[in-house]
């Protein structure tokens, strides 16, 4: 809970401190894919916030996590109840900073992003290798990480365990429009 009020603080000091500064989007989209000997599994999600400041580099994500759509039903009452526990882990969040990032180019920028990412109140240090474009007058950010579930201590029963994939590769396709037209 002390996470996600610290989370919103850094939102609102964010979106607050230079407004003119700021691109939002209420709607990232954030999708998931593991390869499984009998059934991949694949999810997406495009009630995903994020703000990001060009000028201090600064970007912070949160996620909801039942918001992710899957093909199956029985995929998603899994996925909240038995992995994720989305009653007692409702968001995940990411805060970082964009390494060599320059607000000012038009062409498209391939940067890292450097940041903290909480899944299941579990906060480990991660890089991302993302796109960055300059698009009238906002951004967009797309990239692809992996998450390991052992690292986020993701609990597979062992009869499940050759099911399931060890890593989850996560995509993101954030399209940014200034602050202040959102409001």
């Amino acid at each position: 809970m002390n996470k996600t009020i610290l989370f919103f603080i850094t939102i609102f000091t964010l979106s607050y401190a230079n407004a003119q500064e700021q691109y939002i989007t209420r709607q990232g989209e954030v999708t998931f894919f593991s390869y499984t000997s009998v059934e991949n599994i694949q999810a997406s999600n495009n009630q995903v916030l994020s703000i990001i400041n060009p000028s201090t580099k600064e970007v912070a994500v949160q996620i909801l996590m039942r918001a992710f759509v899957f093909e199956k039903s029985l995929m998603y009452e899994h996925f909240n109840e038995s992995y994720i526990e989305s009653d007692l882990y409702r968001k995940a969040t990411f805060e970082g900073e964009i390494v060599d990032f320059d607000p000012d180019l038009t062409q498209d920028q391939t940067r890292i992003i450097k940041g903290k990412f909480t899944l299941r109140d579990i906060t480990k240090d991660i890089e991302i290798k993302a796109t960055i474009k300059k698009i009238n007058d906002g951004y967009t950010i797309g990239g692809t990480f992996e998450v390991f579930i052992k690292d986020y201590n993701i609990k597979v029963p062992p009869i499940l365990s050759p099911n399931i994939a060890k890593n989850i590769q996560v995509s993101f396709n954030f399209q940014y429009a200034p602050y202040e037209s959102q409001k």
